[in-house]
């Protein structure tokens, strides 16, 4: 619902966490978690959709934040990075990431796991040729893609995700 001088009500559920927000009608839901909720885990990019540096999980699916209004958010349930290890511990597909070398600079990470995660909730035992195309729109500048799928690979081994 647009308030007056043109603001945007928000209500949604980020990380198990109610938030009642206002944010402009053209604001991102990017910008939104950057900028108004401080979660700066989802990385800002390409701001085209073409990186997947941005991806969040919207509803139970994996969405560029960049190309989402944050009005779009409105009643939805948003999980970003930063609600994976809810009590501190990495879940074990962070783990994987970090025990191959999938991070190297680390910026494409928070859209990689994001993205990973996504693949092996929907394909429990991928294959690599599964992982390289479910993770087609995620890349990374320093050429992690061998790392990365072999984190997929060995966190796809591990019951709890």
């Amino acid at each position: 619902m647009t308030e007056p001088g043109g603001a945007v009500h928000i209500e949604l559920t980020v990380n198990g966490r109610q938030r009642v927000l206002e944010a402009s009608p053209h604001q991102s839901l990017l910008t939104l978690l950057r900028d108004d909720l401080g979660l700066t885990g989802t990385k800002s990019c390409c701001l085209v959709g073409e990186c997947g540096a941005c991806t969040v999980s919207l509803n139970g699916r994996v969405v560029d934040s960049c190309l989402v209004l944050a009005a779009e958010a409105d009643g939805a349930e948003l999980v970003t990075i930063e609600g994976l290890a809810a009590d501190g511990s990495l879940i074990p597909l962070q783990r994987a990431f970090l025990e191959k070398g999938a991070s190297q600079c680390g910026y494409c990470t928070p859209g990689q796991v994001m993205a990973a995660r996504d693949l092996l909730k929907r394909i429990r035992h991928p294959t690599e040729v599964e992982i390289q195309e479910g993770m087609g729109g995620n890349l990374c500048r320093c050429g992690c893609y061998y790392q990365i799928v072999e984190a997929v690979l060995a966190a796809a081994d591990l019951a709890d995700r």
